[in-house]
């Protein structure tokens, strides 16, 4: 049976079902699709007979692409927040995977941004060219997030290896050494936040360039080993004045990236496979839409 001859059948069954009746709108609550019902009134004019279906998937859509900017919202500044709270350290890392990470979330929720707005647009004045802008952008969205995910797990993988080969060497080498005042801010504050002293323990200041010297004024350790930090502390370095028994810092900074690691992968795939089943669940709600507006034309032309 061709589908003309079903529509037939369909609107000649509701006609004599509900003669005279205007459209009802019934937006079934836990339904997947939006449920039209036409106008059956053959008197009315063209304009009145649009799908009540098409007209709240209108609002659907803008709904969705509302929230899906304000999911770039979420996404940009997991990214954003990566990148400043924590940027001092990035600078102890000699890989630039973690930080390549959260710069892509950040272009990634820019542009989610940018895609929920021209949805928005898209959706009310039904042109053409901006809903393949649109298309194209979640595409790109899709795969920049994907590899966010990507790259934090294949740096998850290899952060421990990459700490036990470069932390103790940095710290040792490169604290309170010009140009890397970065580098000694970010030792300075590791020690102070984990309350933790050295790479593996407190005895890796013994071979610092920076204690060796005599602008350590006699340290043994940092002063920010110090459980209370006053000048010259570190001169002294026993466990009830420093991080001694507490161990190092490499173990509490491996936990504290691994668990970011988490957070960026986590927020990456998780938009894509929401934007997956959005876009699949639009793809069948745009099908159905057809299909009832070709029966709909059908109709017309039969009662014509």
């Amino acid at each position: 049976m061709s589908i003309q001859s079903l529509c037939f059948f369909l609107s000649v069954s509701v006609h004599r079902m509900c003669l005279s009746v205007r459209m009802l709108c019934q937006c079934t609550a836990g339904s997947l699709f939006l449920i039209p019902v036409f106008l059956l009134n053959m008197g009315a004019s063209e304009e009145k007979k649009e799908a009540c279906g098409t007209v709240c998937l209108k609002y659907l859509l803008f709904t969705f692409n509302f929230l899906f900017w304000l999911a770039g919202v979420v996404v940009m500044a997991v990214g954003v927040w990566t990148l400043v709270e924590k940027s001092d350290y990035i600078s102890l890392l000699s890989s630039k995977t973690y930080a390549a990470s959260a710069y892509i979330l950040v272009l990634a929720g820019a542009i989610v941004m940018v895609t929920g707005v021209l949805g928005c647009c898209a959706t009310f004045k039904e042109r053409r060219r901006l809903l393949q802008v649109y298309f194209g952008l979640l595409l790109c969205i899709f795969l920049l997030e994907i590899l966010a995910g990507v790259l934090a797990y294949i740096y998850y993988q290899q952060l421990n290896e990459e700490l036990k080969q470069n932390l103790r060497e940095t710290m040792t080498q490169k604290y309170q050494q010009i140009p890397h005042e970065q580098i000694t801010r970010a030792v300075d504050k590791l020690q102070q936040e984990f309350k933790c002293c050295g790479s593996n323990s407190s005895s890796d200041w013994a071979d610092s360039v920076w204690i060796r010297s005599r602008g350590a004024n006699s340290r043994i350790v940092p002063d920010s080993c110090c459980k209370t930090q006053t000048e010259l502390c570190g001169r002294r370095d026993h466990p009830s004045n420093i991080y001694k028994v507490e161990g190092g810092c490499i173990t509490k900074l491996e936990k504290f990236i691994l668990d970011h690691l988490k957070i960026i992968g986590a927020v990456g795939v998780g938009i894509a496979c929401v934007q997956v089943s959005k876009e699949l669940y639009f793809e069948a709600v745009f099908l159905h839409i057809n299909i009832s507006n070709e029966c709909l034309s059908t109709e017309t032309a039969v009662f014509a």
